[in-house]
């Protein structure tokens, strides 16, 4: 009786501390020495947990040291030890009151401990084996009764509920520890910005809880979905990318690497295959969606066993389905930004080609808002005041042009914005020498206007309409010419003829008077002929030079005889082909206009040069007032003069000798006087020496 209440203040005592302690140790240290103390023929009390590679090492006991060898460091192989085996097989107890009448236990053991008999205990709980106790003698049997045994089976059962509890708590803390290293994986996805970032993040979680740092992501081409295009390795790994591709594929596996990725990516399956070259290969395919955008690799080599555990594995999964949604959304980003990266350049390269077309423009060109400013200005629209294109950028155009404003510009600027009409006029710039033609087109955010500098289009329509009025006397002289020369004649002779009769010798003023009338008359005719001509003959090759220098003599006296000097500066330049009459008309008529528009003590200087290559020109420059914008536009028109007595035909006819020479007549003038220069375009001159 007084055993059986011992026994169960022990069973009282380690329930207690099963229920108040969580130090394993400690608990099961209790149940070994409520053993040993309940079977006092025992020598021995051990209790053996289970190890991951299948054996059982020593874990609590009495004593301590056996032998010499401590607990800890004794293990027990089921593969060796037949008795262990059985006990893990069966979870049954098994006395053996004599061990040389057995053979199950180990004879090693046996003989090295003097072990005579032998009780060996399975830790169970609901068919779940959690270690063994063993129980034995140095040297005298045991002798155990039937009562002993369930005895240390209760004291047994008591160490199982301890290590159900703590394999319990270790879960729950597994679990939670599990749980947070999830939410902090998906935590530190979520600040992600780039899949490399992802992958190093995955590959970081996963080499603690799977002790490696030889990670490597296989992604695949976004486009095919088939071909692996692209490996990342974790910033750790002990290969580069050409090392492992060559190391993988060298293992002696069934299947080679490649093939194993194709299958994990079909299937969608973990494969974890144990080498002889490596003690680990895991993929793990990384899934989004259904769709597989790679596969995770890990690759241990320092492992003690050859395969993981079933909790590390799904942990692992976890983390890699964890970094799939994250990865496929920057993989979406990064296509996206692509995308726009693409465009942007598409649209930079289409705005850089129209801006190339504008700036090719070379003329003004500029865009203004529904506020007049101007949001775009080519570099070739004039500017006041030497401003730039950067100096108006978002500036009213009112407050750059505030003198156009009340002007045609002003005014069909606002009908184009207001009207929502494209307008079209003629404006004159600044300079005198400028003239603009604008055109304004209204657009969504306002008007784009263009100027067109016209002022050459304005010189060849000048010219246009002086060859046309040459053209038109040439055909009045051709066709009345010989018509009025014809009865002039008539009359110039029946004039002479009564000027020799004595009973009209009182007439003779009146005779005089009608003939050079007359004269007058058929001089104005010849002119007409002249500039009517546009055909030269007798063109020979001349120095326009020595043409100066024959009609200088009466160039002088004309300047003398008006108290006008006369300046001769002519340079050494190539002959040309010329018709010596119409030169010396063309030089006479220039010189005499120049002497008309000069005062008393002025020079007149009469010029030769050479321009560039191919331009011989000869200058004729007065210093007289100038001449008036609207006099110098219609200089040349025939019967324009501005002289009393003038018949408005010399200077077009120095036009038409110009044109039929092939050159080229061009006027400046200013305050300081005048000057014609006549450009003889010698190559052409040379190349055409019938100008038809």
């Amino acid at each position: 009786m007084l055993m059986e209440q011992t026994r169960y203040s022990r069973l009282a005592n380690i329930t207690k501390i099963i229920n108040t302690k969580l130090e394993l140790r400690e608990v099961l240290q209790r149940v070994t020495s409520a053993i040993s103390e309940e079977i006092v023929q025992c020598n021995s009390v051990g209790i053996y947990l289970p190890q991951k590679d299948g054996t059982f090492r020593g874990f609590a006991g009495k004593p301590e040291l056996m032998n010499g060898m401590a607990l800890d460091t004794q293990l027990i192989d089921p593969e060796i030890d037949l008795l262990a085996k059985e006990v893990i097989e069966t979870k049954k107890t098994i006395h053996i009151p004599d061990t040389s009448k057995d053979n199950r236990p180990d004879p090693k053991t046996v003989e090295a401990f003097k072990i005579k008999s032998l009780l060996v205990l399975p830790i169970s709980f609901e068919k779940e084996l959690f270690g063994l106790v063993f129980l034995f003698d140095y040297g005298t049997p045991m002798n155990l009764t039937e009562s002993e045994i369930q005895s240390v089976e209760a004291y047994v059962n008591m160490a199982a509920v301890a290590i159900q509890n703590v394999n319990n708590l270790t879960q729950k803390e597994n679990l939670i520890a599990e749980k947070q290293l999830l939410l902090n994986v998906t935590r530190d996805l979520s600040m992600c910005s780039s899949i490399q970032e992802s992958l190093d993040k995955c590959f970081f979680y996963l080499g603690k809880i799977l002790d490696s740092k030889n990670i490597a992501a296989h992604l695949l081409e976004p486009l095919e979905k088939k071909t692996i295009t692209l490996t990342k390795l974790s910033k750790d790994c002990n290969w580069t990318e050409a090392e492992w591709s060559e190391t993988l594929n060298n293992i002696r596996m069934d299947h080679s690497y490649e093939a194993m990725i194709q299958e994990v990516i079909i299937t969608k399956n973990i494969i974890q295959i144990p080498s002889e070259d490596i003690k680990g290969l895991l993929m793990i395919p990384l899934v989004s969606m259904g769709e597989v955008l790679g596969v995770i690799t890990v690759v241990d080599l320092v492992r003690k066993t050859h395969s993981y555990d079933e909790s590390q594995i799904q942990l692992a999964q976890s983390i890699v389905d964890a970094t799939a949604p994250t990865f496929s959304n920057l993989l979406d980003m990064d296509k996206l930004e692509n995308m726009v990266e693409e465009r942007t350049r598409e649209l930079a390269a289409a705005n850089e080609k129209v801006t190339s077309v504008i700036e090719s423009i070379t003329d003004g060109f500029f865009a203004l808002n529904k506020e007049w400013e101007f949001i775009y200005i080519n570099k070739h629209q004039y500017l006041p005041q030497k401003k730039a294109a950067k100096d108006v950028l978002g500036k009213n155009i009112w407050e750059i042009f505030p003198k156009s404003i009340d002007t045609v510009m002003y005014k069909e600027f606002h009908r184009a914005m207001l009207e929502r009409v494209p307008v079209h006029f003629d404006i004159p710039a600044t300079s005198e020498d400028y003239c603009y033609e604008v055109v304004a087109y209204p657009y969504d955010e306002g008007i784009c206007c263009l100027f067109k500098n016209v002022s050459e289009k304005k010189k060849y329509e000048n010219e246009l309409r002086r060859f046309s009025n040459l053209e038109l006397i040439g055909q009045m002289a051709a066709g009345i010419s010989h018509e009025i020369r014809n009865p002039m004649t008539t009359v110039r002779g029946f004039l002479q003829l009564l000027k020799k009769e004595d009973e009209f010798e009182k007439h003779n003023d009146h005779f005089n008077l009608m003939i050079e009338e007359l004269d007058r008359a058929n001089a104005i005719i010849t002119e007409f002929l002249s500039m009517g001509n546009t055909r030269t003959s007798d063109l020979q090759m001349l120095d326009l030079n020595s043409i100066i220098y024959d009609i200088s003599p009466l160039i002088k006296i004309d300047t003398f005889n008006q108290n006008k000097l006369i300046q001769f500066d002519t340079k050494d330049i190539p002959e040309l082909l010329l018709n010596r009459n119409e030169i010396r008309q063309l030089v006479i008529n220039l010189y005499r206009n120049g002497l008309e528009a000069m005062s008393t003590g002025k020079v007149l200087s009469i010029s030769t040069y050479i321009e560039d290559e191919n331009c011989v020109v000869l200058a004729v420059r007065d210093q007289g007032e100038g001449i008036r914008q609207e006099i110098l536009e219609k200089l040349g028109t025939p019967f324009y003069t501005t002289k009393d007595n003038g018949t408005g035909l010399g200077l077009g006819i120095c036009y038409a000798i110009a044109a039929r020479h092939n050159a080229k007549i061009e006027i400046q003038t200013g305050l300081d006087g005048t000057t014609f220069f006549v450009k003889f375009y010698s190559k052409n001159n040379l190349n055409n020496p019938h100008l038809d």
